[in-house]
C-alpha cells in the first residue's frame, strides 16, 4: 500500500459569511504555502461563498 506524502496536509474550510465548517480536505503545502481560499456552495447559506482555510 502506498504511503501518504508529507507534502499533503489535512485542512478544514470555513465559510466567510456564516462560519460553517466543511469536512476536512487536503492541500499540497509545497505548491500552496499560503492559506487556501476557494469558492464553494455553503449548504447553510444556500449560496456560493468564499471558503477560507481554518487555522
Amino acid at each position: 500500500m502506498a504511503k501518504k506524502s508529507d507534502a499533503r496536509a489535512n485542512i478544514e474550510l470555513k465559510c466567510s459569511e456564516c462560519g460553517f465548517i466543511i469536512r476536512p480536505t487536503e492541500k499540497n503545502k509545497k505548491n500552496t504555502p499560503d492559506k487556501l481560499e476557494v469558492k464553494k456552495y455553503c449548504s447553510k447559506c444556500r449560496k456560493t461563498t468564499d471558503f477560507k482555510e481554518k487555522k
